[in-house]
């Protein structure tokens, strides 16, 4: 066998590869044509993770109320309850308004405190709310902060808030 002849030789075996190589990827093709028509176009749809609740809470210019609110857009409040430790549950509705003669009324016993001075006691919230269009329930551990003012000679005393924290 002569060089002319192997070299033809190998030309023939390369070109039986290249053959080949192109007769599978047209069957690859095919398939892929052929199992596309069944299948409908798939759509991508971006799941959200539940989003757990923190409130805050903004007073008042006179500290008369505390607007109690979702930090996140997203949750819309339905109801809350207050809760301080030896007193009734305070039932807030979806406004969302902690008025201070409720939390007054609650604070039995602590209208020695002195007056002008920040205090602070720990509630416990509870929450009904909606994300993304389904009913949730959250809540947790806050600070609720808060002062008295007046009671002069013949005045009488009012609480004041100050602010909510998270505990």
């Amino acid at each position: 066998m002569t060089d002319e002849e192997t070299r033809r030789r190998w030309i023939n075996f390369g070109e039986l590869i290249a053959l080949a190589a192109l007769i599978v990827s047209a069957v690859g093709v095919w398939i892929a044509w052929k199992s596309s028509d069944n299948d409908k176009p798939t759509t991508v749809v971006e799941q959200r993770s539940a989003v757990p609740l923190a409130l805050r809470g903004s007073v008042d210019t006179n500290g008369d109320a505390l607007t109690i609110m979702p930090a996140d857009p997203s949750h819309a409040l339905e109801s809350l309850t207050v809760t301080i430790k030896g007193a009734a549950p305070i039932e807030v509705g979806g406004d969302g308004k902690l008025s201070a003669s409720d939390v007054a009324s609650a604070l039995k016993g602590r209208e020695k405190e002195a007056k002008d001075v920040g205090y602070s006691v720990p509630v416990r919230i509870q929450a009904h709310y909606v994300e993304n269009g389904s009913e949730r329930r959250g809540g947790g551990s806050y600070v609720l902060r808060y002062k008295w003012e007046g009671g002069g000679l013949f005045g009488s005393r009012s609480l004041h808030l100050l602010g909510l924290s998270r505990a």
